[in-house]
């Protein structure tokens, strides 16, 4: 794609891509918190567009492990690189935080951190526990990594019994060599598979972009393919180039087709699914965990 058509798609998005942002003090006392106890959020490293309305409602996804990635996904702003130690405090300062806002649902994702031994899931079992002791309650999804696909990696995390484990397969397989090459399209899969077969009762999840240049039978593939690892929860959204370095936008897809895919989705016997132009991983987070524990008959733990 030419440097015209790159451009044209960062500036030309269409009417239903333009929303006004919330105002008032909430967005800068979250930002506040959040420097303080100097944690990350995916809001703010990955440049996702809703971030202004989440910090607004004091809600964020915290990003723990780090800030930089160790692999370079062509559709994320996360930073690649060689990560720094383990910040063993972390944990501990994010529980405190989740208290401090008030959170009743907390959402945590991670940078990839293939030099890790674990992959971090020692990490997040570490952070699940820290909330857990500090904020009892509190219901906990966690957004992982595929861990290189360890299956020791996690069973860590599925021991530590958060509600929700996700694992974004993100686009169809076709396009996994540009868009996540580092990745694995089956590997993802099985990742949601495994989970299951650790814990029937866990609810899973798994959310994907368009507008990479996938088809519409691509998509409703892989639809098919989470719905037969027994993905619960799903997420659709619109891929928005967060930064001149990742892959251009290829199609705008317009809101009604966003509703024929939930409808499609919802067909395949998902239990709670959500599609939208804004709708990212951790959208309408809560609703959607309490849609899908009536069906697999998941408890708050």
């Amino acid at each position: 794609m030419t440097l015209k058509k790159q451009q044209e798609n960062r500036k030309g998005k269409p009417s239903w891509l333009s929303r006004n942002l919330p105002s008032g003090a909430g967005y800068e006392t979250m930002r506040a918190i959040l420097k303080k106890n100097r944690l990350n959020t995916v809001c703010r490293e990955a440049r996702c567009p809703n971030i202004w309305e989440c910090y607004a409602r004091r809600t964020a996804t915290f990003l723990i492990l780090g800030n930089i990635c160790t692999r370079n996904c062509r559709f994320c702003a996360v930073r690649h690189g060689i990560p720094g130690a383990v910040d063993r405090g972390e944990p501990r300062r994010l529980a405190e935080t989740v208290a401090e806002v008030g959170l009743d649902y907390v959402v945590i994702t991670s940078v990839t951190r293939d030099d890790l031994s674990d992959g971090g899931a020692g990490v997040f079992a570490d952070t699940i526990e820290a909330i857990r002791q500090c904020c009892p309650g509190v219901c906990i999804e966690v957004l992982i990594p595929d861990f290189q696909g360890s299956e020791e990696a996690l069973r860590r995390v599925v021991d530590a019994a958060p509600q929700v484990i996700n694992h974004n397969i993100e686009t169809v397989s076709r396009l996994y060599d540009t868009v996540r090459p580092r990745a694995d399209y089956h590997r993802s899969l099985k990742l949601l598979e495994s989970t299951k077969k650790m814990d029937a009762s866990m609810v899973t999840k798994s959310g994907m972009m368009v507008g990479l240049g996938e088809g519409d039978e691509e998509i409703r593939r892989t639809f098919e393919d989470l719905a037969a690892a027994g993905c619960d929860v799903l997420t659709v959204g619109q891929y928005l180039q967060p930064a001149g370095s990742c892959l251009p936008v290829e199609r705008f897809v317009h809101p009604t087709e966003f509703d024929d895919l939930r409808r499609h989705a919802e067909g395949l016997g998902f239990p709670a699914v959500a599609g939208g132009p804004f709708v990212r991983s951790s959208y309408r987070a809560r609703e959607l965990y309490e849609q899908a524990k009536e069906t697999t008959g998941s408890t708050d733990k």
